[in-house]
Parts: C-alpha cells; sequence; structure tokens
C-alpha cells in the first residue's frame, strides 16, 4: 500500500505550487480510523474503481479553503460558498488525475467525479471495510493545514 501513497505526496506537493502559487509541507503519513475525530470542515472525494478501487480525499478547515479559493479566483471569501466548493473539488479532481496516471503502471482505474462534504465533523463513507487509509496531513501558509487521505485496495491482486 505505501508504495502507492508516494505518487499522491508528489503531485499534491505539485498541485499547489504550480495551481496555488504556495508550497506544502508533507507530515508524517499515518492509517486512518474510519471514524476518526477531525476538525475539517470541507473534504472533496474523488473514487476509483478498475483494477483497484477506493478514494482519495482531500479536507481542511475553513480557512484554508476560503484563502486557496481567494488565490484561485482573484477575490476574497468570507465562508463556504459555490466557488470554496468548485475550488476544493477541483484541486481534489486534479490531484486524483495526476495520481492515476503513475498509478497506471500497476492498475487501469477510472476515476469518478469529486463530491464535497462539508460541516464540521463531517463523515467520509469508505470504500471496502478493510482497505486500510492512509492520511498524509500537510502544512500550508506557514500556520494551517490540510490532510489527503488515500484508500486504494487492489481487486487484481497486484
Amino acid at each position: 500500500m505505501e508504495k502507492y501513497i508516494h505518487p499522491f505526496i508528489t503531485v499534491c506537493e505539485d498541485v499547489f505550487r504550480d495551481f496555488v502559487g504556495t508550497k506544502l509541507t508533507a507530515e508524517r503519513p499515518y492509517i486512518s480510523s474510519r471514524n476518526e475525530e477531525h476538525e475539517w470542515e470541507i473534504s472533496a472525494i474523488i473514487g476509483f474503481t478498475g483494477e483497484a478501487r477506493g478514494a482519495v480525499v482531500i479536507s481542511m478547515k475553513k480557512e484554508p479553503a476560503l484563502k486557496i479559493t481567494d488565490i484561485l479566483t482573484g477575490h476574497a471569501h468570507t465562508d463556504i460558498d459555490n466557488e470554496v466548493i468548485d475550488a476544493t473539488g477541483e484541486i481534489v479532481n486534479i490531484i486524483a488525475g495526476n495520481a492515476k496516471r503513475g498509478l497506471e503502471e500497476t492498475f487501469k482505474l477510472i476515476i469518478s467525479l469529486p463530491t464535497i462534504v462539508r460541516g464540521k465533523n463531517h463523515r467520509i463513507t469508505w470504500p471496502g471495510e478493510s482497505t486500510r487509509i492512509i492520511a498524509i496531513p500537510f502544512k500550508i501558509f506557514e500556520s494551517d493545514s490540510l490532510c489527503l487521505s488515500v484508500a486504494i485496495e487492489s481487486i487484481t491482486g497486484a
């Protein structure tokens, strides 16, 4: 499983550098519980199917979501509105699409459209009861954080 995580770290760092113009600093990945408590206020989810199944999720508090959207749109946002939702979904879409290319050496995959979940202490429904969820925390904007969570389970035995 861990060999599938590195492309997500690299892609996430590249996407934020190239599209948002900011640096992400990856922290130590860890195995996340399906019911782990968190402080995230918005999550964007993309599912994977094909020779593997799973999901990639980017989660963050309101403040970094607003800052990211401000940079992408060129104007200030004060709340999680449709532009913030769209920006968060587009970021996970770019991350998943680029990571998919790296994973296709091992799996043929199809990715879904982004789904957004918001609200404090929201829950994510993960595919497969036995699939491990790897959480990769990142520091952004000096004092903010976000988390990229990835769960991939091979269907083909790869």
